[in-house]
């Protein structure tokens, strides 16, 4: 379904642990004028630099943040030539859909509506693309990566950018103000309850900063995060024969057992070592551990 006007997207993921970065981009104006910045001459498959969302403290002030809609998509990222996942990898699009794209750096989302996630996966990741499946998907743009303007002035230059393509699959993440802590876990509530993931928060006067840090933070009823498997531990009981927990490795280097969450069949066909699994989780233990974690989904690695 198309995003309300009331909600907003910036759904960002975290980098591919080990990848380069690309240099950062020229201001957009200067992109907004057709002139291109140095990621032109970056090579194709490095991972870009793209800005990375941190966690929203419950009852902090919002007043000071724009908020969005966290999308359920693939994240795509512009560089005025190429559209490329996050890993740097180039998406195959058809030619239509990167021939309408402006010469500006672009950062969002692919996306097909709220929980079509493992459908819009399947069209976004073949090697040769299908019109009538792209024909059907958004390209939701939250940030305009390299830019030297504060976020509530780059989100306005997106809406230009996004008015002079003048496609309707092309489209600015809607973002608003919300009044308090109150009104924002109201927002929340609300979002999920329609469908939706969660919300972004960006603050308004921050500058585009490749990175992790406290300008970006979604907020979620049940918080997730990322962590590599290590290894399969075997089943008991029902599940003899078959996955009884993965071993996961955080970014940190800390390890945990993951055991729930999943299905029979994911048991039967669990995801390989070496692959990143994303988890939800109730909040974290004094060593930094998650409580209550549950399997969601393995994390794709584009």
């Amino acid at each position: 379904m198309h995003p309300s006007r009331s909600l907003v997207s910036a759904a960002c993921l975290t980098l591919l642990w080990g990848t380069a970065l690309l240099p950062t981009f020229s201001a957009t104006a200067r992109a907004l004028s057709g002139v291109q910045g140095p990621a032109e001459a970056a090579s194709a498959g490095a991972a870009p630099a793209l800005m990375l969302a941190g966690l929203w403290s419950v009852g902090h002030n919002p007043n000071a943040y724009l908020v969005s809609e966290k999308l359920d998509g693939v994240r795509a990222f512009w560089d005025g030539q190429s559209l490329r996942f996050r890993s740097g990898r180039t998406i195959a699009a058809p030619g239509w859909f990167i021939a309408a794209l402006p010469k500006t750096a672009l950062d969002g989302e692919l996306w097909l509506g709220r929980g079509r996630f493992d459908e819009l996966s399947g069209t976004v990741r073949r090697d040769l693309p299908v019109d009538a499946d792209w024909h059907q998907l958004r390209y939701m743009i939250f940030d305009l990566p390299g830019s030297q303007e504060p976020f509530a002035e780059r989100a306005q230059t997106i809406e230009r950018v996004v008015a002079q393509v003048h496609q309707p699959w092309l489209q600015a993440v809607p973002q608003q103000r919300v009044a308090d802590a109150a009104a924002l876990q109201v927002l929340l509530q609300q979002t999920v309850k329609d469908g939706g993931e969660g919300l972004v928060l960006h603050r308004a006067n921050a500058l585009w900063s490749p990175g992790r840090s406290d300008a970006l933070l979604k907020f979620k009823l049940a918080p997730d995060d990322d962590a590599r498997v290590v290894a399969h531990r075997p089943g008991k009981g029902r599940n003899a024969g078959k996955l009884g927990a993965l071993l996961l490795e955080m970014p940190n280097g800390q390890r945990f057992a993951l055991g729930t969450g999943f299905t029979d069949a994911q048991r039967e066909n669990p995801p390989a070592v070496g692959s990143v699994v994303t988890y939800r989780y109730r909040d974290r233990t004094p060593k930094g551990l998650p409580r209550f974690a549950s399997f969601l989904r393995v994390r794709d690695q584009e």
